[in-house]
C-alpha cells in the first residue's frame, strides 16, 4: 500500500510543480490571476473499524483555487486602457463565437469598425446612455462609436471617466456620451472558468453575473491610462516550488524505501 500511497503523493506534487509553473510563466500577463493547489487526506475505514486504528491512504488534489487579489497597477497614458479598483470585471463579446467573456485585462483599441475591442477583438460591452450620459437601461451591448457625428464632423478621439462613461470627440469641438462601460461581478468568483487570454467564462459555480456601473458598491472605479498587472509574487511563487520539489523528492524517496524492505523480505532465508 506504501508504494500507491507514495505514488498519490508524487503525483500530487507535479500537479503543484504544474500550477506553480503556469503561475510564474504568467507574472508578466496582463489581469493574470494566480492559483494555488489544495490537497484533501484520503482515509480508509469501515463501520466496523476501529477508529483508533483507521489508516490514511494518502492525499488527493482538493481543487486548484483562484486568487483575485488585485494586482500591481501600471501607468500607460493610454487612454483606452483600464484597470479596476475593485472586485468587477469587464465584460466583452467574443468575436468568434459571440459568447460572453469576463477579464481584468483593460488594454483595448478602436477597431475599423468603431468598436472599442481587446487585442483579440472581442468587443467591450457597455449600458445604453441618453444624452446627458445616465444610464438608461441594465441590458449591454457593444461600444459603439459612430466616425462621424450628426452634423458631420469626423471622429476625433474618445475618453472614459472613472465612472465608466465613454465619451467620443468630434473634429467640431462636440462630446458626445456613447455608452457606460458595464462591469460584471459575481457571487463566487473563484468558480469562473478560465479559458485563456485571461478571460473568464461564468458557470454554475460562479453563479450568473451582476451588472453595474463603476463607482458603485463592490465594483470599483476605472482608472484610465493604467492596466492592473499580474497578482504573481515571484518569490512566493519560488518557495513554493522548492516545496513542491522536496515534496516530490520525499515520496520517491519513500517508495524507494518500501522497495529495499520488500527486497529484504523476500530475500529472507529460512
Amino acid at each position: 500500500m506504501s508504494f500507491y500511497t507514495s505514488l498519490n503523493g508524487m503525483k500530487n506534487a507535479q500537479t503543484s510543480l504544474g500550477v506553480i509553473s503556469h503561475n510564474i510563466a504568467n507574472s508578466e500577463t496582463y489581469g493574470f490571476k494566480r492559483s494555488r493547489t489544495e490537497f484533501s487526506e484520503i482515509v480508509a475505514g469501515s463501520a466496523l473499524t476501529n477508529p483508533r486504528m483507521i489508516q490514511g491512504i494518502g492525499a488527493s488534489v482538493e481543487s486548484i483555487t483562484q486568487n483575485f487579489a488585485l494586482g500591481p497597477v501600471e501607468q500607460t497614458g493610454s487612454a483606452l486602457d483600464l484597470a479596476i479598483t475593485g472586485d468587477g470585471f469587464f465584460t466583452t463579446r467574443s468575436a468568434s463565437d459571440g459568447s460572453t467573456l469576463y477579464t481584468r485585462a483593460g488594454s483595448f483599441t478602436m477597431t475599423e469598425s468603431g468598436n472599442i475591442a481587446d487585442s483579440a477583438g472581442n468587443r467591450l460591452q457597455v449600458f445604453a446612455v441618453d444624452a446627458n450620459g445616465q444610464v438608461t437601461g441594465n441590458a449591454v451591448s457593444d461600444a459603439q462609436v459612430p466616425p462621424t457625428n450628426a452634423a458631420g464632423s469626423e471622429f476625433a478621439g474618445v475618453t472614459i471617466t472613472s465612472t465608466g462613461l465613454v465619451q467620443a470627440s468630434y473634429a467640431d469641438g462636440s462630446v458626445e456620451p456613447i455608452g457606460a462601460v458595464a462591469l460584471a461581478s459575481f457571487i463566487s468568483p473563484t468558480g469562473l472558468k478560465k479559458v485563456g487570454s485571461a478571460n473568464w467564462e461564468s458557470t454554475g459555480l460562479s453563479g450568473p453575473a451582476s451588472y453595474g456601473s463603476p463607482g458603485s458598491g463592490a465594483y470599483g472605479s476605472l482608472l484610465s491610462g493604467a492596466l492592473e498587472r499580474s497578482n504573481v509574487d515571484i518569490a512566493e511563487e519560488l518557495v513554493g516550488l522548492i516545496t513542491a520539489q522536496r515534496n516530490f523528492q520525499a515520496n520517491a524517496k519513500a517508495i524507494d524505501t518500501a522497495t529495499q524492505i520488500s527486497q529484504t523480505v523476500i530475500n529472507l532465508r529460512t
